[in-house]
């Protein structure tokens, strides 16, 4: 099933293309039919990504309460979780340097006009403070947590569960095992969901070229190209950094997470992978109880694609208005950049919002962001599937770290989630031995 949903995915991608150039082709420019048409691809990916946001919420729960479980001491959680944040804050800055070294060294913005009376529609920056960031951690309640999709508040409730089941021990084990049932569960109901992923990476590609046309990628073909080789380059920095962990096998990871990196892309969003990210991670040899723990981590802190986006963006505006930025003005804006994107769950737009509030902050011309929305949709497709790797090779490494990287399996093959004894084990603090899973 994998290859074919590989395969499957790309045939979506071209036949997309091809049909939304059809229509913007054929039909007059300004023409009701076409906004018609375009309307109706998109409902293809607004079904998939509602019906992959419907399997997060307790997917996420299941896999990090019995992956807590599954570690039985609060010392393995504290030094994972320190391993993770110690990564995510070093891969973040690298993001965030290599964009601003790339958008002075290309310029993409000289030279280019922009009008300041533009709209950029409703990008609520005022909740983009300290305050607003502290408050979305914890959450108000579990279920309103679970019914929005906000990772982090489910991420911090689970860890309150998960502890405190392996504090009350076996009086907890029903409920563990319910877990593992429900991460189960959620499992199957993503391979049914993923076979309509192909249909929503034709629909969001045919209704985007229906609209736009293919001449919004030559229009900005100069920021898109160098956006593009700027976030080659940081995915050939993760994976040299990867390799100096996870060896040869770091080239194995790419080929694993291939179907979760062209879903991300297609789509334009990192959560339509995240189920998938979760499966192929357990083929390559990460347990549930690391991934489980580490990938919703990531999701909220460590998202390098958005990075690199935001500092590549921030400077091109000040150059498409002819605005010198001084090396340690950038510097501080790298600083804040660096903050204020961890407070961005739950914000709408969110990397255009942390842009448009770093630009206000150093007196830049927030209507400079008209552009982006231009190609925001292509550029998106590019940073969301640059957090996939990011967040997979973090996962991998750590796993690496902790000596618990397991054999690999087959890319393809069904893999079951981890067996009620395994969890008991690791609740009864078994030790393991690193040798039994390394290759």
């Amino acid at each position: 099933m994998g290859r074919r949903l590989t395969l499957f995915i790309m045939v979506g991608m071209v036949l997309g293309i091809v049909v939304g150039w059809a229509f913007h082709a054929l039909l007059p420019e300004g023409d009701p039919r076409i906004a018609q048409w375009a309307d109706y691809f998109k409902l293809l990916p607004d079904v998939f990504l509602k019906l992959i946001k419907m399997i997060l919420a307790p997917l996420v729960f299941a896999t990090i309460v019995t992956g807590i479980a599954g570690m039985g001491d609060s010392t393995a959680l504290g030094r994972i979780g320190g391993k993770a944040l110690a990564w995510f804050i070093t891969a973040s800055l690298i993001s965030l340097g290599l964009g601003l070294i790339l958008v002075n060294l290309f310029k993409p913005g000289i030279g280019v006009g922009l009008e300041t009376a533009t709209d950029i529609g409703d990008l609520h920056t005022a909740e983009l403070t300290l305050r607003h960031f502290i408050l979305e951690i914890f959450p108000a309640s579990p279920f309103e947590a679970m019914a929005e999709n906000h990772i982090l508040q489910i991420l911090v409730f689970s860890l309150f569960v998960g502890v405190g089941l392996t504090a009350i021990g076996e009086k907890g084990a029903p409920i563990v095992q319910g877990a593992e049932a429900l991460a189960q569960l959620m499992l199957q109901i993503t391979g049914y969901v993923m076979r309509f992923a192909p249909f929503a990476v034709f629909g969001a590609l045919a209704g985007v070229i229906a609209t736009r046309g293919l001449g919004i990628i030559v229009t900005y073909g100069v920021l898109v190209g160098e956006f593009y080789f700027a976030m080659t380059l940081l995915w050939v920095l993760l994976f040299c950094i990867g390799g100096l962990f996870l060896g040869k096998r770091i080239v194995t990871l790419f080929r694993y997470i291939r179907e979760p990196l062209l879903l991300s892309f297609s789509t334009a969003s990192s959560e339509a992978s995240l189920p998938k990210l979760f499966e192929q991670l357990d083929r390559f040899g990460v347990p549930r109880r690391i991934s489980g723990f580490i990938l919703p981590l990531g999701y909220s802190f460590n998202l390098d694609g958005s990075m690199i986006y935001m500092s590549f963006a921030a400077i091109f505006i000040a150059q498409a208005y002819g605005i010198d930025v001084p090396v340690m003005t950038q510097i501080l804006m790298l600083l804040t950049l660096m903050v204020s994107s961890k407070g961005i769950a739950g914000v709408p737009r969110a990397s255009l919002v942390v842009i448009a509030a770093t630009l206000t902050q150093f007196g830049l011309p927030v209507e400079g962001i008209a552009l982006l929305l231009g190609v925001d949709t292509f550029l998106d497709m590019g940073r969301s599937a640059t957090n996939v790797v990011g967040n997979a090779v973090a996962t991998a490494v750590i796993t690496r770290s902790e000596g618990m990287l397991q054999p690999l399996m087959d890319p393809d093959a069904d893999v079951p989630h981890a067996p009620a004894h395994t969890v008991a084990a690791g609740r009864r603090g078994l030790n393991i031995d690193p040798e039994q899973y390394e290759r």
